[in-house]
């Protein structure tokens, strides 16, 4: 039958298309060729001298680009790796066991390490400030805080993730004295001890961008977390003396 209606009319558009339709979507090229055989052979008896074959050809070529620029390829979207509660949940477990066999002292902040991401878990006792520091006082203190310019005198002990005691100076016999706004101590630290008053005791966890500088001849490893518990002892003002050619800073 569709012999018959090719037969009867020149090749065109549509008996093209009712012979990629017999059959299977995906034709295969031997019935094509057989087909445009076909129309080839009636064109021939009815005075056509055009290659219908290679015309056939040129149509099935034209018909599947056309075809094919109807679905367009959609762009593959970038896998993003989704975070496991189950590997943060054994992650936290893990630097809980490391701290405890650190002698870790009690609330200390647990650390989820990931990479370079850090996830820090601490109770609600704890005071998250805008430039990344965290803290918790356990006492008070009465008095005025440090201004810059002024010394102060206070004990610490570091400690690292781990829980791993890295300094102290009750260990060393003696407390730390710096000049609060002369660049002495780190910006986290600094920042950690403008608030206290004299008497009090502070933990302050340090972040990596306000933290210490790294390096070999340090004790910091970089991209970690610091924490320090701080004894503030004493503020005391401060004023330049000049002898002659000599000059300091004397504080009372």
């Amino acid at each position: 039958m569709l012999m018959s209606v090719l037969s009867s009319s020149p090749p065109s558009d549509r008996s093209l298309a009712a012979c990629l339709t017999s059959g299977s979507p995906f034709a295969s090229k031997k019935h094509i060729i057989r087909c445009c055989h076909n129309i080839n052979d009636k064109s021939l008896e009815n005075g056509h001298e055009l290659n219908f074959e290679d015309k056939c050809r040129r149509r099935i070529i034209l018909f599947f680009s056309a075809s094919s620029g109807l679905f367009q390829t959609l762009p593959s979207l970038g896998k993003t790796k989704s975070k496991n509660p189950y590997d943060e949940r054994r992650l936290l477990e893990q630097n809980k066991r490391i701290q405890k066999e650190n002698n870790a002292p009690q609330d200390f902040p647990n650390f989820v390490r990931e990479g370079f991401e850090v996830k820090v878990v601490t109770s609600e006792n704890y005071i998250k400030r805008e430039s990344g520091l965290i803290y918790r006082d356990f006492e008070v203190g009465k008095g005025d805080c440090p201004k810059a310019g002024q010394q102060v005198t206070f004990h610490y002990v570091g400690y690292n993730e781990s829980g791993r005691r890295i300094d102290s100076t009750y260990l060393q016999g003696s407390p730390a004295k710096i000049r609060m706004g002369t660049n002495a101590l780190v910006p986290g630290f600094e920042e950690g001890i403008r608030e206290m008053r004299p008497g009090g005791k502070r933990r302050i966890i340090i972040p990596p961008e306000l933290g210490p500088p790294v390096g070999p001849s340090t004790f910091f490893s970089s991209k970690q977390f610091e924490v320090f518990d701080v004894e503030l002892l004493s503020v005391q003002d401060c004023q330049r003396r000049t002898i002659a050619f000599y000059s300091d800073v004397v504080c009372n």
